[in-house]
């Protein structure tokens, strides 16, 4: 297993990693650290199936690499099983005391090749797994623990504590074929991994020209946000829209999948289907749309290649249907209407139950969707809360949501955190807005029923805004798609 450990800052770049080799990797790392003279046992293990002649043919056909060749013709270092957890706690508690959180532990899947001589596959990797997790519950917080490389059916059945796990293959700043399907990986293989653990798409370049397509897949993804830029090679727009300034982000409530009418698409190869991953958040739901065409795993060259060099522009389209259980986070009686807010296209559109909007995307471009049932106000009026619109998971923002009416007024009630534009749908314009119980100027929008209004750095993290909006009768209509 290789590891990887982080430490966290209060900047917007919430996560500096490392990258260090551990008990299967590097012997010289291994003598180095001092740990063959502290009486941890080091074996040495040749691939249990022998010879690289003897490679399994589907090995050898679909991912045959000179990592394997190099271990089964000279083997590889490996901590004794019995002595595994005190390698991992010599390891885990010097990185603790060094101000490290966690760790991202590598390359977890060889142990099921190195098994003969160890009782087999299964009871290697049960006992790694055992001294690696009582490791990591005595050295750090948390269960900070970050598995990788880690599919394989003995490590999944072994890893009873660790609750994250890699969804895809690495992150390839320097491979442009790469990146459309990394997305896809993540979100076709959250479909199984998301039922027992919580799928991590990798860290990536905040400063790269595919960097807003990967970060608006993991604001919808569900998942931890850390990145593995250069040290002052970093665009802080773009962490803004994913990390509030207290270092937390807006992270929706379920490993984001792939929506239904995608489950049997293939949108990285057919030339016609949009990506389409949604999520949950406590008052609304949220919808990435990614246009991934034109690139996959070649099995001839056994690599990401670009196998169409010029991708059609795709037309899809998008409902409030696409996002599954909204009516859970709808007031009682909701008709089904909804709020579309589009992140990069800032519009507002008014959706009638069942209807749909069309979405064109050209290749590798992506836009993101806030789906807000609508509340009908007994007052007659609608009023839909967007969230901070300048954010990709604008809709994660609202943590409360209360409408009280005393005619001829109703009263919305919102908890908020975070800070910058905040959006929210009303059908008539709002008599009066409140943070805090200080009024604050806004801006209403009459053709498409966009309030908006600005909230500051707040002083305390997790702070909740407290934010009332007045709202009397409707005084005109809004066009409805």
């Amino acid at each position: 297993m290789k590891q990887r450990w982080w430490s966290k800052t209060r900047e917007p770049v919430t996560v500096h990693a490392g990258e260090q080799s551990a008990a299967t990797g590097h012997l010289g790392l291994v003598a180095r650290s001092g740990l063959l003279g502290s009486g941890i046992g080091l074996v040495t293990c040749n691939l249990g199936f022998g010879l690289a002649a003897d490679l399994a043919l589907g090995v050898r056909s679909n991912d045959y690499s000179d990592v394997l060749q190099s271990i089964t013709m000279n083997g590889v270092g490996l901590v004794n099983p019995e002595k595994a957890f005190e390698f991992f706690n010599d390891l885990h508690s010097y990185l603790a005391s060094s101000g490290i959180d966690g760790v991202k532990v590598d390359v977890q899947s060889i142990l099921e090749t190195l098994g003969t001589g160890h009782g087999g596959r299964v009871k290697l990797t049960r006992k790694y797994h055992q001294a690696l997790e009582a490791s990591i519950s005595s050295n750090f917080r948390d269960n900070a623990i970050i598995a990788c490389m880690s599919h394989n059916t003995d490590t999944l059945y072994s890893a009873k504590n660790t609750a994250v796990m890699r969804a895809s293959d690495d992150f390839f700043p320097r491979d442009p074929a790469s990146h459309t399907i990394h997305i896809a990986s993540v979100a076709y293989n959250t479909i199984f991994i998301g039922e027992f653990m919580q799928p991590d798409w990798d860290m990536f370049h905040s400063l790269h020209p595919m960097t807003e397509y990967h970060g608006a897949a993991r604001a919808v993804g569900g998942c931890a946000i850390y990145v593995s830029d250069k040290p002052g090679h970093h665009d802080f727009n773009l962490l803004k829209k994913l990390v509030l300034p207290d270092g937390s982000v807006l992270r929706a409530k379920y490993p984001g999948r792939p929506t239904r009418d995608c489950l049997f698409s293939d949108p990285v190869r057919d030339g016609k289907s949009l990506l389409k991953i949604w999520n949950l958040n406590d008052f609304t739901g949220v919808i990435g749309v990614f246009n991934c065409q034109g690139a996959g795993w070649c099995g001839v060259t056994k690599k990401m290649v670009n196998h169409d060099e010029q991708p059609a522009t795709i037309t899809g389209f998008i409902k409030a249907r696409d996002v599954e259980y909204l009516p859970q986070v709808a007031e009682d009686g909701w008709t089904g209407d909804s709020i579309l807010y589009s992140h990069l296209g800032g519009e507002v559109t008014y959706l009638a139950r069942n209807a749909s909007i069309p979405i064109t995307l050209k290749h590798r471009e992506y836009e993101v969707f806030t789906v807000v049932p609508v509340m009908a106000l007994s007052s007659g009026s609608k009023f839909a809360p967007i969230g901070l619109i300048e954010m990709f998971n604008s809709g994660g923002a609202i943590k409360g949501l209360k409408c009280e009416s005393e005619d001829p007024v109703t009263t919305i009630n919102l908890k908020v955190r975070g800070c910058g534009l905040f959006g929210a749908y009303s059908l008539t314009q709002p008599q009066r807005i409140t943070v805090d119980s200080e009024d604050v100027v806004y801006e209403f929008k009459g053709e498409s029923g966009l309030v908006t209004f600005a909230l500051g750095v707040p002083k305390e993290e997790q702070y909740l805004w407290n934010i009332l909006i007045e709202l009397y009768e409707p005084k005109y209509n809004v066009a409805v798609v």
